[in-house]
C-alpha cells in the first residue's frame, strides 16, 4: 500500500487581512457599503415616515432618537466617511481626464472632488439651517 504525501499548508489566520494596512483598509471599504446600505434605507424610511403625515413623522422621530439607532447611525457616518476619503483618493484611477491632450494632475482630481463636497455641504447647510 502507497501512500501520496501531503503537501504542507501553512495555516493562515483568519483575520490575516487586519496585519497590513492596506488590506485592513480595503476590507473596511468593503464593509462600509453595508452602512451606506443603512443610510439609503433610514432616508426611505424617513421619506415614508413624512409622507404619511404629523403622526407617522413623530413615530418616527421618536424611533431614531433611541440609542442604538443613534449609535448604529454614528458608525454609520464614521463608515461613510471613511467610504468617501478612499473613493477620493481613487478618484485619479478610476477616471483619467484629459484636457488638451494632456493628463489632469491626480491631485487636482482630488483636490476638486474634497472642494466640491465641501461646497455641497455648505449648500446644504445653508437650505436646512
Amino acid at each position: 500500500m502507497t501512500t501520496t504525501p501531503r503537501l504542507y499548508r501553512k495555516p493562515v489566520s483568519t483575520f490575516w487581512w487586519a496585519r497590513r494596512r492596506s488590506y485592513l483598509i480595503f476590507a473596511l471599504r468593503e464593509l462600509s457599503s453595508v452602512f451606506v446600505a443603512w443610510f439609503v434605507v433610514f432616508l426611505l424610511l424617513l421619506v415614508h415616515a413624512v409622507s404619511s403625515g404629523n403622526e407617522e413623522y413623530q413615530r418616527f422621530l421618536s424611533w431614531s432618537a433611541t440609542g442604538w439607532v443613534v449609535a448604529l447611525n454614528t458608525i454609520a457616518l464614521l463608515f461613510v466617511l471613511l467610504h468617501t476619503v478612499t473613493w477620493f483618493s481613487l478618484a485619479p484611477k478610476a477616471m483619467v481626464l484629459r484636457i488638451r491632450n494632456r493628463r489632469v494632475a491626480p491631485g487636482v482630481i482630488v483636490g476638486l472632488n474634497y472642494l466640491l463636497w465641501g461646497l455641497l455641504t455648505a449648500i446644504v447647510l445653508l437650505v436646512v439651517l
